[in-house]
């Protein structure tokens, strides 16, 4: 039996559920994999569980990463600092490291793998990207006979609900963000999740993993879903979509693109059918063609068990085999990164009830080569009426530079929406 000793950091939401896990799972653990999980030292500014007082220490320096008989540190606390300090003293120590923290990896890479190289000390993620999806472990070890060339995601489980609830209940943004706060799916500040910057850390990461070379968070474009309304939602559905919030990278020979945006997806398209706080990711492989893994991409059990399943992975290894991104020296600068995609889009305009509005709108998306598929256009209600088009498949700049030329027509009262399409 090989003896592991982990000093936990961290016993919120996340770490209470680890040390739990290890807990229950510690006698199957042992019976099927030949090795003890030990929980040895926990450090932590507040304690979501009860646990002996014997475990508890205050100085992760002395405590922890001089402490000679800790193996492994699980790092739970999130964030940059003090995150960043304690991750960086434990690899030097030879520690080998498991974290769920999506931003430190994706901010500090370079500076994260240094440390586990220089000392041979294992950096363990799976929990960082999709909870208890094991996206990562799929791609490291079960798609090395492909060449992954897109992965297309649902990474935030408090959007999606947000969404989905929009859709089912018909109900504003505003209103079903206040519940999703009063249910615990949001927090109080809901910034990091409603405008993106979750979904765009883990797809930092994912993508970084399925195209083998750093896709730093400086080159993802990154979009929230605070200006998705009902309306939206509505007319959306009536064209036979679903809004989600999508993690999309793409990769076409040393070409790289990696955006997190709303996006309207066909109703019969896999990921449509990802409801409430469930995550998904759907990617395609050149051999293995189109797959997608389906589960809870947060919460304190489903984050557990990646987090425990990378901690037994590491203790069965004598030598780490991946603490770095694959083909480490085809960094990022051999790479260009696209900012002008093509995809279709749909456009919702506010206009005078007038004649040939429409015309001058269509005149103008044809003068910079984006032409259109369908134009919805809604009663004569009032004064104001929406006019919506969906285009076919056209540069990002080029419908940018149109809407804006559009924007100035006299009878355009408003550029209401912009919302790409992956059909």
């Amino acid at each position: 039996m090989k003896n592991v000793n982990i000093a936990l950091i961290g016993l919120g939401t996340v770490g209470s559920g680890v040390y739990k896990t290890i807990a229950m799972q510690k006698a199957n653990i042992e019976h099927k994999e030949g090795i003890s999980l030990n929980i040895k030292k926990v450090l932590a500014l507040h304690y979501a569980i009860e646990i002996p007082e014997e475990l508890k220490v205050q100085d992760f320096y002395r405590d922890i990463a001089a402490d000679p008989d800790i193996d492994i540190v699980i790092e739970l606390i999130g964030g940059v600092s003090p995150a960043k300090d304690f991750v960086l003293a434990a690899l030097s120590a030879g520690k080998t490291v498991v974290t769920a923290n999506k931003e430190l990896l994706a901010r500090f890479w370079p500076e994260l793998n240094a440390a586990a190289k220089a000392s041979g000390a294992g950096l363990y993620f799976e929990a960082s990207v999709g909870g208890g999806i094991p996206i990562l472990r799929t791609i490291w070890d079960s798609l090395q006979a492909n060449e992954i060339t897109s992965v297309m995601g649902i990474i935030n489980g408090t959007t999606n609900y947000i969404l989905s609830k929009m859709e089912q209940d018909r109900a504003s943004y505003e209103t079903v963000l206040k519940e999703a706060q009063q249910l615990g799916f949001a927090e109080a500040n809901p910034k990091n999740d409603v405008e993106g910057y979750d979904a765009m850390y883990k797809l930092s990461i994912l993508s970084s993993m399925a195209f083998h070379a750093r896709v730093p968070v400086e080159y993802i474009y990154r979009e929230g879903i605070t200006g998705i309304t009902q309306e939206d939602i509505a007319y959306a559905d009536e064209l036979g979509y679903s809004v989600k919030l999508l993690a999309i990278g793409k990769k076409r020979g040393k070409t790289v693109e990696a955006r997190v945006h709303p996006t309207m997806i066909p109703k019969t398209h896999p990921l449509a059918s990802v409801r409430g706080s469930f995550n998904a990711i759907y990617l395609h492989g050149n051999i293995v063609d189109d797959i997608m893994l389906y589960g809870r991409g947060a919460g304190d059990m489903p984050t557990a068990s990646a987090v425990v399943s990378d901690v037994v992975y590491a203790a069965g290894r004598d030598k780490h085999r991946y603490t770095t991104f694959y083909n480490e020296d085809r960094v990022s600068d051999e790479l260009s990164f696209e900012n002008n995609w093509e995809s279709e889009f749909f456009l919702r305009f506010i206009v005078k009830d007038e004649p040939g509005v429409l015309a001058k709108i269509a005149s103008v998306l044809g003068q910079h080569n984006v032409s259109v598929a369908t134009v919805m256009q809604k009663g004569r209600s009032g004064e104001h009426v929406p006019l919506i088009f969906v285009t076919h498949k056209a540069k990002e700049i080029s419908v940018k530079r149109a809407v804006d030329d559009i924007s100035y027509i006299p009878e355009v009262i408003s550029v209401a929406s912009m919302i790409r399409v992956e059909s």
